[in-house]
């Protein structure tokens, strides 16, 4: 029983001795600092923390659920990160602890039992020698180890005399150095991580939020009060005129929400820009007041000039939206086309709205005061333009689908034409795809809808088509043919209307068909019924623009007209039955903070020393040792030694040509002062052997 208790025990500390070696192998570090250097790479390479939109139009919903598995979005925060940090604090800490005593005990010992084959047999070894006393050799040699910088130690032994040296021992203080700062990063780096954080939600402590809450309704189960975290780096967005108090730090597929005892009153925010429409410096002015001493500070954050208070570091991160309000008209475009709603919205909230009977919803998301794009000058060169403010909402149907636009407030001028904008992408991910409606000489996009209104009402259109037909010689006399030929005017109008060009040169061609008419007159027909439409077409404009008060017909109508006719045809894959047309705004603008809290910044700094000068002691301080081994060689008649056998040995930690050379000038320097005859072996000669 004993003996199996005994193996068992064994088999235990064998098993623990394994792990503690494996533990502490040079092979685990490597690979973990190879892991976490490609981490941090992916991590600088990779934009952290942005939009889940911003990743899915980049990557794709392949790729972007496939870097989403392993956490690539938000690396140093990742669970496998994170444990790789622990297994190479525990390594570091492991080899640290079980080599330090080692190297302490080293730089002490000045290893004084050296003996004599063992010298003998070092890389670096000479002997030689002398006719000086035992007494006199141990004096030289300590003069020469004093100027060389070398501690010496004298031991007397039986029959011979042993001198010992060494220098460099800072060089094993390096080593410990080196892993200690490494230990200290780790620490530092764990502290600021969200480990903790973890921990507590894993514990059930606090709990992720998911839901885009207000702060007020997000429920106190995912709040943390001050102080909860001894370090995070949370962010908050807080419109001009408003404040804040609390940070939302990411965890998860949610947030939750770091009170801070302090509140943030954003006063006002300003943006700068280069010529091409990139931002160049934007910055907020703060009035920063702490909760417990009621004391304010006025301060103006700019991108990289943080306000630092009390352990608190504020940064200026990003600027955005803060609810512009909003107004604009609702076109409809099908149905009873030309009709409108003036409404009024805001940016990052809904406006719900009815038009003939059937329910909208809008949700604005963004507004842009600059798009600055570019365009092609007059001479062909390339330059940048601003088209002027714009907003992207969704407009959601009944059914709760819902197409994302990007509209434009003011015309842009193309080619000489100037054009109303609207961006639309079908889906995520989707390129976008652009609506031109031509402006009207009062750059208005009045004079369209009204024209389009009309094209859209098939009894006007009757009508139009009725009075052409009357003024030609075969439709003068009226009658039922009047009206058929005007209905069937009115169908191809319709047609072209709502299907195209394409569709009506079907229309037409079924037609001639039908009547078997020889290819000849078919085609005559065919050009005939083109410019009916055509006449149909121009009439119902010159009516819309003498409804407006035109009384002269120009080129620059006739140019409108054209364009206008271009845009009517791929109205129907507008994919919308309402137009938004922004008509005026208020920009309100949110600032983008981001806050942190770093206790373990100070560790991180102080180990990124520590490692520097460890690395430094390591590569630039040699850690040496000599020895001067003298033994009686002759003995007289009276038991004294009349010649004295010198060998010389050592031994540097990093084997380099220095030492080579270093212990070859010390050596000829000892023979020089205290030898007669080189007796060195050629196989102990420095450099060979």
């Amino acid at each position: 029983m004993t003996s199996q208790a005994q193996t068992a025990r064994k088999r235990r500390r064998s098993l623990s001795s394994r792990l503690y070696t494996w533990l502490t192998s040079m092979n685990l570090a490597i690979a973990l600092l190879s892991i976490l250097a490609i981490a941090s790479v992916i991590g600088t390479v990779l934009q952290q923390n942005q939009p889940v939109n911003d990743y899915l139009i980049e990557f794709g919903p392949f790729w972007y659920e496939a870097f989403n598995a392993l956490k690539l979005y938000d690396v140093y925060s990742a669970g496998w990160f994170v444990t790789i940090l622990l297994f190479l604090l525990a390594s570091t800490s492991a080899c640290l602890i079980r080599n330090t005593p080692g190297f302490m005990r080293d730089i002490k010992s000045f290893r004084l039992n050296a003996q004599d084959k063992s010298l003998r047999a070092f890389r670096h070894s000479r002997q030689y020698e002398s006719d000086l006393s035992a007494a006199t050799i141990v004096e030289r040699t300590q003069e020469i180890f004093a100027q060389l910088g070398y501690k010496a130690r004298v031991k007397e032994r039986e029959g011979e005399t042993l001198v010992a040296a060494r220098k460099g021992g800072m060089n094993r203080i390096g080593y410990v150095l080196t892993h200690l700062g490494m230990v200290v990063i780790l620490v530092g780096g764990l502290i600021d991580s969200k480990m903790y954080l973890k921990t507590l939600n894993m514990l059930g402590v606090v709990e992720v939020e998911t839901r885009d809450l207000p702060v007020s309704q997000v429920p106190e189960e995912s709040h943390l009060p001050p102080g909860a975290l001894a370090g995070f780096r949370g962010s908050v967005n807080i419109p001009e005129g408003k404040w804040g108090d609390v940070a939302f730090i990411g965890l998860k597929d949610g947030y939750v929400v770091q009170n801070l005892p302090f509140k943030i009153e954003i006063e006002d925010f300003f943006v700068e820009h280069y010529d091409t429409g990139m931002p160049k410096s934007f910055n907020s002015k703060i009035t920063l007041t702490d909760k417990e001493t009621g004391e304010s500070i006025d301060e103006t954050i700019r991108v990289n000039h943080p306000l630092r208070y009390k352990g608190y570091n504020i940064f200026q991160s990003s600027f955005g939206d803060g609810g512009t309000e909003l107004e604009f008209d609702a076109w409809q475009l099908f149905g009873k086309a030309g009709t409108k709603q003036a409404l009024e919205g805001t940016v990052n909230q809904e406006r719900s709205f009815e038009f003939n009977g059937e329910k909208y919803k809008l949700e604005f998301r963004d507004f842009s005061l600059f798009n600055v794009n570019p365009t092609e000058g007059p001479d062909g060169s390339r330059e940048n333009t601003n088209f002027g403010p714009s907003v992207t909402f969704r407009l959601r149907d009944a059914a709760g689908e819902a197409i994302e636009y990007e509209n434009y407030f003011q015309p842009v001028e193309f080619d000489g034409t100037k054009y109303f904008l609207s961006g639309v992408t079908p889906e995520v991910g989707a390129q976008q795809q652009f609506l031109f409606i031509p402006a009207d000489r009062n750059d208005s996009i009045e004079t369209f809808m009204a024209f389009y209104a009309t094209l859209k009402d098939r009894d006007e259109i009757t009508r139009i088509a009725a009075d052409l037909v009357a003024q030609t010689p075969q439709g003068g006399q009226g009658g039922a043919a009047q009206s058929s030929a005007a209905r069937s005017i009115a169908g191809m109008v319709e047609t072209f209307v709502e299907q195209g060009f394409s569709a009506l040169t079907e229309q037409v061609d079924q037609q001639m068909a039908e009547r078997d008419m020889p290819p000849e007159m078919a085609e005559q027909a065919r050009e005939s019924s083109f410019r009916v439409v055509q006449s149909v077409l121009m009439r119902a404009y010159m009516e819309t623009l003498q409804d407006q008060g035109v009384e002269e017909f120009g080129d620059r109508d006739e140019d409108f007209f054209e364009k206008a006719l271009d845009v009517v045809t791929v109205i129907p894959n507008y994919g919308s039955p309402i137009f938004v047309a922004p008509t005026g705004f208020n920009h309100i603008q949110s600032t983008g903070l981001e806050i942190t809290r770093s206790p373990g910044m100070f560790w991180v700094y102080l180990g990124s020393l520590m490692l520097t000068l460890g690395i430094f002691m390591l590569f630039y301080i040699h850690y040496r040792r000599l020895w001067v081994l003298i033994k009686p060689a002759d003995v007289n008649d009276d038991g004294e030694s009349t010649r004295h056998r010198v060998v010389v040995a050592g031994t540097d930690a990093r084997k380099n040509i220095d030492f080579d050379q270093a212990f070859a000038q010390f050596s000829d320097e000892l023979m020089r002062q205290t030898g007669s005859n080189d007796q060195n072996d050629a196989s102990t000669t420095p450099g060979k052997g």
